[in-house]
């Protein structure tokens, strides 16, 4: 499954899921270009890339920002000058909100600013270079689209993550007539530091509590979903479009 001669543009890039589809697509022979907000982390990942093919693009960017988004898309473009596919991997989460509490429009704005409005602002700005190249999107859901969590705090991350799922849908019906697909991964618990991005205590002992409520008794690891991403970017998956793949080791099944 050969990306040579392909360009990707990782949104989330400098960790979990992001890293290890910008590591995976880099050994495919794409070129890619990684954005992010740690510095460090990006460094650390653009050097895992260059060990197994060409420097990656890092941009270092708060997609939440619209100011520094709108470069995104045009600085890949500079640099290799086409894209191909686009990952909007980017996501985070915030707890201690509530509807009674009213506290929860806050973190609802926060959450979806970064969850759905800058991969539709990504999206929009990608197409036209998507369209020349016939490629595709890829956006990171969840399972927490799928159900209603039994923690109430998150309700603001479940809403986004639906949302994000619909403007796939959406995304999908609009570009197909240009032959560019747009497809959704949403996996259940994978291990990463999004808990610790989150404000999240004792992100180890949640991992292990994770192990139990999934069928299979385990919990993903970042290349299984960068796996499932390079299958529906490929030529493998071109009838596939407006299509929400779940990669949770049957966590829905119990819930």
């Amino acid at each position: 499954m050969s990306f040579s001669g392909k360009v990707v543009l990782v949104i989330g890039a400098s960790s979990g899921i992001g890293a290890a589809a910008a590591v995976l697509f880099t050994k495919q022979g794409a070129c890619v270009a990684i954005v992010g907000r740690n510095e460090a982390k990006l460094a650390d990942v653009a050097q895992q890339c260059a060990q197994h093919g060409p420097q990656p693009l890092v941009i270092k960017a708060d997609i939440s920002d619209e100011s520094e988004a709108s470069t995104i898309v045009q600085q890949t473009i500079e640099k290799f000058g086409k894209l191909d596919v686009l990952i909007n991997n980017a996501g985070m989460s915030r707890q201690g909100s509530s509807l009674l509490e009213g506290n929860i429009l806050e973190e609802y704005d926060v959450i979806m600013k970064t969850n759905v409005r800058a991969a539709i602002h990504l999206t929009t700005l990608a197409a036209p270079h998507l369209i020349k190249t016939k490629g595709n999107i890829i956006n990171t859901g969840s399972t927490s689209a799928l159900r209603v969590p039994t923690l109430l705090s998150l309700t603001s991350y479940s809403v986004s993550k639906a949302a994000l799922d619909h403007f796939t849908r959406c995304a999908a019906l609009e570009l197909a007539p240009y032959g560019v697909r747009v497809n959704s991964v949403n996996p259940g618990p994978v291990k990463s530091d999004f808990l610790d991005n989150s404000g999240r205590q004792n992100a180890d002992a949640i991992w292990e509590n994770y192990k139990k409520i999934t069928a299979l008794n385990r919990v993903g690891e970042p290349e299984e979903i960068a796996e499932v991403m390079l299958f529906l970017a490929s030529d493998k998956a071109r009838s596939i479009t407006g299509s929400m793949y779940l990669s949770d080791n049957g966590y829905l099944l119990k819930h």
